[in-house]
C-alpha cells in the first residue's frame, strides 16, 4: 500500500495527516478552518484584479496568481488567491494549497502530484466536481511556475 504522504512536501504531508486522522465530518470542519486562514490579497492584486487568473472549473468564482521569486528551480514560489467568503469549500481548497505550497522552491511545487486532492479523504464529503476544482487550481499554479521559470531573467 502506498503512503498517502509519499512524494509530498513536508508541510503538505502534515496537512494530509491532519485530514486523514479525523472523521469525515471533522474533515469538513478542517476544510472550513483552512478557508478562514486564507490570507487576504496584497494591494497590488486587489487594485489590479485583472492580473489574477480565473479558475472556471471551480463551482465558485476563484482567481489565483503565482509568483516565483528569482530564477531557477530553487526559487521560492508565492501563491495568491481571491475567493469569496460565501464559498468556504473553494476557499478551503485554496487555503490548503496556500498552506502546503507557499514559499516552497519551484521544483517542489512542480513535483506535487496532480491528484493530491484524493489524499485528503474528502471524496466522501464533497462532490467530485468540487475536487476537480482543486485539481484545476493546482494545474494552473504549476503552469504559472513553469512559465515563470521559462522567462528570461
Amino acid at each position: 500500500m502506498t503512503d498517502a504522504r509519499e512524494d509530498l512536501p513536508a508541510g503538505f504531508a502534515e496537512i494530509v495527516d491532519d485530514f486523514t486522522a479525523v472523521s469525515t465530518p471533522d474533515r469538513l470542519q478542517l476544510l472550513l478552518e483552512f478557508s478562514r486562514d486564507l490570507p487576504d490579497l496584497p494591494a497590488r492584486y486587489t487594485e489590479h484584479p485583472e492580473l489574477l487568473e480565473p479558475v472556471p472549473e471551480c463551482q465558485s468564482p476563484i482567481f489565483l496568481r503565482t509568483e516565483v521569486e528569482g530564477t531557477g528551480e530553487d526559487a521560492p514560489v508565492h501563491l495568491y488567491f481571491s475567493a469569496p467568503q460565501e464559498a468556504p469549500t473553494t476557499r478551503g481548497f485554496a487555503g490548503i494549497l496556500h498552506a502546503g505550497l507557499d514559499g516552497l522552491p519551484a521544483r517542489e511545487v512542480l513535483a506535487v502530484p496532480g491528484d493530491v486532492y484524493n489524499r485528503l479523504g474528502l471524496a466522501g464529503a464533497v462532490s467530485p466536481l468540487r475536487l476537480r476544482g482543486m485539481a484545476a487550481m493546482l494545474g494552473r499554479i504549476k503552469r504559472q511556475v513553469r512559465e515563470a521559470l521559462a522567462e528570461p531573467s
